[in-house]
């Protein structure tokens, strides 16, 4: 895996593209609608309203000149709308679970999801651990080294995140796109709804060879 240009958000790639499911997860007020409309649209509402059962979006990456089209499904927090999850996250590729790095609680629930996720979820589903408002590290509740740990015991990515400052937003749904599999290509469609990027090359140091 050589001679390639850093990853781009939108656009579109010469070789194809794929679509994926991917269903967002966690308690209510973590910030996982503020992760997608940054990583969708760049922007950053600092009082967000609450998501009613679900909102959909969708957003492409390109990596080595394919195009991954996600369809992003953000789910409510609140334990009401629990029972319409699984509507969300089976049949999904990807899931990322969503915790607030000021709240214990909401780490405990993100496990939780985890679990379910593993026993519910698609065989090969890729899981994301995203302790969200990392620019509150003053009012830090969940040591990153905790969650690290739990993430490497579950072979589950993790990362930092803010949505408020766009620390690691774009480099987490770039590092899930890589371990995404990409032989099943699909003719090219519309792109996001979001605006181009250029991931820093060195995310590619971090990721390996993981997509296959």
């Amino acid at each position: 895996m050589t001679g390639r240009g850093p990853p781009r958000l939108n656009g579109a790639g010469a070789g194809g593209m794929c679509q994926f499911k991917l269903v967002l997860l966690g308690e209510s007020a973590v910030g996982k609608s503020s992760l997608v409309l940054r990583f969708v649209k760049g922007q950053f509402h600092e009082f967000q309203e609450s998501t009613i059962g679900a909102a959909f979006l969708t957003q492409t990456v390109v990596l080595d000149d394919t195009t991954l089209k996600f369809e992003i499904w953000d789910t409510a927090g609140q334990e009401r709308y629990h029972s319409l999850a699984p509507m969300y996250y089976r049949g999904s590729q990807a899931a990322v679970v969503v915790y607030d790095i000021t709240n214990q609680d909401t780490f405990a629930r993100a496990k939780t999801w985890v679990r379910e996720l593993e026993k519910a979820g698609s065989p090969n589903l890729v899981i994301a651990l995203a302790g969200n408002k990392a620019d509150m590290a003053n009012r830090r509740m969940v040591e990153a080294e905790e969650a690290k740990a739990y993430a490497e015991e579950k072979s589950i990515l993790f990362m930092e995140t803010s949505a408020k400052t766009a620390m690691n937003v774009n480099d987490l749904f770039l590092a899930i796109a890589k371990r995404l599999p990409r032989n099943e290509k699909q003719p090219s469609g519309e792109g996001g709804s979001g605006h181009t990027l250029v991931d820093p090359a060195q995310d590619e140091k971090k990721s390996g060879s993981c997509c296959k």
